[in-house]
Order: structure tokens, then sequence, then C-alpha cells
């Protein structure tokens, strides 16, 4: 009965091979209806910060004619929005709309005893313009979270009393400033408004403003602070579905910010009840905007859009001291050279297929079969699992298949989302894993047969495991996609978890295999190694291959440290070929190829293959990073095969070369 089992589950592998291949074909029409949704919206959209502006024309000699310089300097450039924040009235003030005392400001002015219990706000409008466009404004703002507001004049001049203290009264934020917007309106810019969500929510006063707003071309909401609209009084008034509702009647979507610390509250839910209408925005710092050489701000630009889906740049600006030049300075200038000559930016997207203009949301495509497609896809996803336990404990293999299925139903529908990830990260970590050992197996085979093969027999195997090695790893690659095909990954609305275990499990797996595996039965194997007698030599590798690790794992994901020369590398690269492969990938390919050459003559070697299975793995986590458009992953997993088999040769003519000199001035090497 045992000698039975162990038959079933050898002869399984081979329909679990045909599951896996019936699993990327079912993958195909998901992958194709990715790709339309990634290719349906081509708009980036320049956005300028005005308040920032607005702040910087405040320190001029002639504030209203620098901002009016800066204003169609900018146009001319090609930036083709303003962020329009809720206007304060610190922002009055600075744009002098208004004036703005307390109570010790106007006993000075009147010549009068101040009030022992009144410290009340005072505000002088600048005009008669003024006085008639924001005075309304500020009276519905502040009686309508119930401050008082009382008509004042000085000198003849209109103005308001308002009933709380200019502290707090600089902290209430209102609609932007409406002739402001006008006025950029009549320069050909569109608004980004950006709204908060400090105040309590009013569905009557949002119906206003956001027709208001459609009326006037707005397309997009951009929110301020740590929430989106809304949130606040969600749970008393349903306040997010409301403002969605009234978001999707005018026809108005929203923004998601990218790389923020903790992502906005609220969201995601906005984003699911305005069915995605959501664009990804890019925030180029007003330091970086002013420190920043035009080239480096136009590469970041370039990449952002063609690497990375976003479609809305958000450029700050703010006055700064220059002591050198004993002047107040700001970006405007060196912002014109980016989008223009010498930085190019807007050129470099536009030779990327991009078009300036407002920001689109993606068209999201799920064909109508695409439901059953992704039936399949799970099947044949289990079913590369069950290979790799098959590998390592080959009477598990049927067992483990048929558990799969029953985990991955069960799974599905009690949390979809943890499901589909959850597969996608065991296949990524199986593919390269069997695809590595496969390769392993081979040189074992080759080894055991003494085949005593030429330099150029060797290169031929070496070649062909390297090809076989990498197709058999890209095979996960259509299990990925299909089971992450879902516009919140796309929006980094939702991220795919378990980057560190897929950039460790299968270069565990392949130590133990090669540990393990190769030298006879593994209970044996493990027997010797407790009978070993540990030397300072190990203890030394153990301290190096941990310091090692560590810094490897440092690098998975955004947020590792990069060297300046790993930087220029990097820099060449994209430059030469508009799409840059990872360094590690490079590396850790030609290591392969290397490893297979030399192994077919000193057996040992084969250890290299723990480290090169990094590149494989990493062909797989670059499309984890389901933000990216695909024909990119493809062409970056593409170009680090090529490259990294250009490496590979080179280092198989340096170890000829060597290995030659060794033979010549050294004794002959015994094989192992």
């Amino acid at each position: 009965m045992h000698q039975k089992w162990q038959r079933w589950n050898t002869a399984s592998r081979k329909w679990l091979w045909i599951l896996v291949v019936l699993g990327i074909i079912a993958a195909i029409p998901v992958i194709y209806d990715r790709y339309r949704t990634e290719s349906s919206s081509n708009n980036v959209e320049l956005v300028y910060n005005y308040r920032g502006l607005v702040e910087t024309a405040s320190y001029q000699a002639h504030p209203e004619e620098y901002l009016q310089q800066q204003l169609d300097q900018l146009k001319a450039a090609g930036v083709t929005s303003m962020a329009m924040f809720e206007s304060t009235l610190d922002d009055f003030k600075k744009s002098r709309r208004i004036m703005m005392f307390n109570a010790g400001d106007v006993a000075s002015m009147t010549k009068s005893v101040i009030p022992t219990n009144d410290n009340y706000t005072y505000i002088l409008f600048t005009n008669e313009e003024n006085a008639g466009r924001l005075s309304p404004l500020i009276e519905d703002t502040f009686t309508g979270i119930g401050i008082g507001v009382k008509p004042w004049e000085f000198n003849g001049q209109k103005g308001l009393i308002l009933e709380t203290s200019p502290e707090d009264a600089v902290l209430k934020p209102m609609q932007p400033d409406p002739i402001a917007f006008e006025m950029l309106r009549s320069k050909g810019f569109n608004i980004v408004p950006r709204m908060s969500d400090s105040l309590p929510y009013n569905q009557e006063a949002m119906d206003k403003l956001l027709a208001y707003y459609q009326a006037n071309g707005v397309k997009r909401v951009l929110f301020e602070g740590d929430s989106v609209k809304g949130f606040n009084d969600n749970e008393d008034m349903n306040s997010l579905q409301g403002f969605a509702n009234l978001l999707n009647q005018y026809g108005i979507g929203i923004a998601a910010i990218e790389n923020l610390k903790q992502p906005q509250k609220g969201l995601s839910k906005l984003a699911y009840d305005t069915d995605y209408n959501v664009a990804r925005l890019y925030s180029l710092s007003d330091r970086d905007a002013a420190a920043l050489s035009p080239e480096t701000i136009a590469d970041r630009f370039a990449l952002a859009t063609k690497d990375r889906n976003i479609r809305m740049l958000y450029i700050n600006v703010a006055p700064s001291r220059n002591v050198t030049k004993a002047t107040i300075t700001d970006s405007v200038e060196n912002i014109v050279k980016t989008l223009q000559e010498p930085g190019n930016a807007i050129k470099q997207m536009e030779n990327n297929g991009f078009k300036m203009g407002q920001a689109g949301a993606f068209h999201i495509y799920d064909s109508a079969g695409q439901r059953y497609f992704k039936m399949v896809v799970v099947l044949g996803g289990v079913a590369f699992v069950a290979l790799l336990v098959s590998y390592f404990i080959p009477a598990l293999t049927l067992i483990a298949f048929v558990l799969g299925l029953i985990g991955s139903a069960g799974l599905y529908v009690l949390k979809p989302t943890l499901f589909e990830q959850a597969l996608a990260l065991l296949v990524a970590i199986s593919a390269p894993t069997i695809a590595v050992l496969l390769a392993v197996r081979k040189l074992n085979e080759m080894n055991a047969a003494n085949a005593g093969l030429t330099s150029g027999r060797r290169l031929a195997h070496a070649v062909v495991t390297y090809i076989k090695t990498a197709i058999i790893s890209m095979s996960a690659i259509p299990f990925v996609i299909a089971l992450l095909n879902n516009i919140t990954y796309s929006l980094v609305l939702n991220q795919f978890r378990g980057v560190s275990l897929l950039h460790l499990a299968p270069i565990g797996l392949i130590a133990i295999y090669v540990v393990l595996y190769r030298g006879g039965k593994p209970l044996q194997q493990i027997g010797k190694l407790f009978r070993t007698p540990i030397t300072l030599t190990w203890v030394v590798a153990a301290g190096v291959i941990g310091v090692l690790g560590l810094y490897y794992l440092s690098r998975t994901g955004n947020g590792g440290s990069v060297s300046s020369i790993e930087m220029t590398l990097r820099t060449i690269l994209e430059n030469t070929f508009h799409v840059r492969p990872r360094n590690k990938e490079l590396v850790a390919h030609a290591l392969f190829l290397l490893g297979i050459f030399v192994s077919l003559r000193y057996r040992n070697v084969v250890y290299l293959m723990i480290f090169a299975v990094i590149g494989q793995l990493s062909m797989v986590d670059t499309f984890a990073h389901i933000h990216s458009p695909m024909k990119i992953s493809f062409v970056r997993d593409l170009l680090g095969l090529g490259l990294g088999f250009i490496f590979g040769l080179i280092a198989i003519g340096v170890w000829q070369v060597l290995e030659g000199c060794w033979k010549r001035w050294v004794p002959p090497l015994r094989r192992p």
C-alpha cells in the first residue's frame, strides 16, 4: 500500500504540471484586461501650489505684479492646474484682501480703552470688490459654526467683527478665494481644490460647493490633513456616502497622495463609493523643488508617470532666505527649467506616450468570463504549491493539493483579499524555488555521471539551464497578475503583503535542498550535520551571512538606502534602456550562469545556487509591485535576463583565464 501511494504521488506530478499550464493559459484573458485598464488613462496633470505662490509673493516689493508674472511664466512652461486650499483669514491677509486687528489694535486706532471682556477679531476689507465678494463668504462660514458676526466700519472702510479671538478665527477654513478662483480660470488654469475635514460636515453646503466646482471645470479634489471630507462625522451622519453621492452626481473624482506615512482616513471607502474615480499623485516638496537640479526633478516626474501609474504631479513652493544673495528666493525659475529646457520633463513624458491635461481615472476592464478564468488560475496555483511540496516530501503531494483546494475555498469565502494574496505569495515562492531546485538536480545527475565535459559543452549546458530556469521562474508571473488583478492594488489602496517572505523563502528552501537532499537521504544528512564539529570558520561564515542577509532585507521594498555608485549605475541604465533592470538581478543572473558552468566541474560550487535564486525570485517580485505597469515590469525582467546573461558570459571568460593561470602556476587541483 505504501509503494502504491508513492507511485500515485510521483505520477501526480505530471497532472499537476498540466494544471499549472492550464492556469497560465486561463490567466491570459485576465492579463489582457489589466493591460487595457493600465492603458486607459494617459493624461498627466501638472498641479502647482497656489497658496505657496501667494505666500512667496507676499515677500516681494510688488506682490500682485510678481504673482501675475509668475502665473504667466508657469502657464507658458506647461503647468496645467493650480491647487487651491480652503481659504483662511490669514490667506486673505497675505493676498491683501483684508486687514485684521485684535481688540488692542482697535483701541489704539480709535483712541479708546480696550474692552475687559471682549477678545474679538476685527476685519477691514481693502476695497469695495473685496468687501462685496468676501463679506458673505466670511459671514456664512462663521455664523454656520455658531460664531457671531457684526458689521463694522473704520475711516469709511467696510469691515466685520467676528466674535472670537484672532487666534481662533484664523483657523476656520472657508471655500477657496472666489476672486483668485476666477482670476486663475481666466488665465486658463484648471483648479484642483484641497478640502479639509476640520469643520462639521454639511450636505447642503457641500452640494452647493460641488455644483460651483463642476460649473468651473473641476474634475478632481485633493484632501488636506489626515482624513477625507466627511470622515469625522461619518459614524453619526453617514457623511462619506453622502459626499461620495455628490461627487458622483457632479462627475468629480479624488486624488490619492503617494507615500504618505499613513493613508488618509476614509480614502479607501470613498474610492469604492465613487467607483474608483481616483488618480495617484506624486508630491514634490518645496525643498526639493528649490534644491534639486532641473534634470533630477524631470527624471523623477518621468519615472513617476511611467513606472508608478502616477497621473498628477503636485509641485510645492515656499519662500526661502538666500543668505549668499541676501534676498528672498523661490523655486519658480527652477520648475520652469524642469518642465522646459534643460530638464525637458514634459517632452520626456510625451515621448513616453502621455499627454498634459486633467488627470482621468483608469477605466476598469472586467470581461464577463474573468471570474471563471480565475477559478482555473486558482486550481493551477494550488497545483504549483503542491509541486513544491512534492520535491521535498513526495508522500504529501496529493494531500497538499487536496488540502490546498479545501483551504482556498474556505479562505475565499471568509477573507477573499487574504486568500488571493496568500495564494499569489505561495506561487511566487514556489516557481523560482522549483526552477533552481530542478537546475540543482540536473547538476547532481551530470556530476554523478562524471561526464568530464569540455568547456564548450559545459557552456552549452549552462546556457540551456539558464533559459529553462528563467522560464519556470517566470511561469509564476501570470498567476501573480491574475490573482492580484484588482484596481485597489494599482492605486495602492491595498498592498500585496509578504514581500520579505518572498525574498527569504526561496533562498532558505534552496539552502535546505542543497545541504540535505543533494548528498543522500535528508535524515542522514541532518545527523551528519549534528555530528560535524563547529569551527571558528563556521562562526565567522555565519556572521558574514547574517550581515549580508540583514543588508539584503533592508533593500527589499522601497525603504532601503542606495549608495551614490548604485544611483549612478541606475541613472546610466535608465538613460540607456529607458527601463531600469534591478541591479541584484544582474548580479544574481550572472552568478547563476557562472555557478552552473563551474559546478559541472567542481561539484561543491553548487552552493552558489543558494544566492543565485535571488535573481529568479526578483523577477517574480517585480510583478508584485502592482502599481507598476505590466509592460514596464516585463521589459525590466527581460533586460535583467539579457544583461545578466552577458555579465555571466564575461564572468565565465574571466574564470577560464584565472583557472588557466592557476593550472600553469600552481599544482593541479584535485576534483572533489
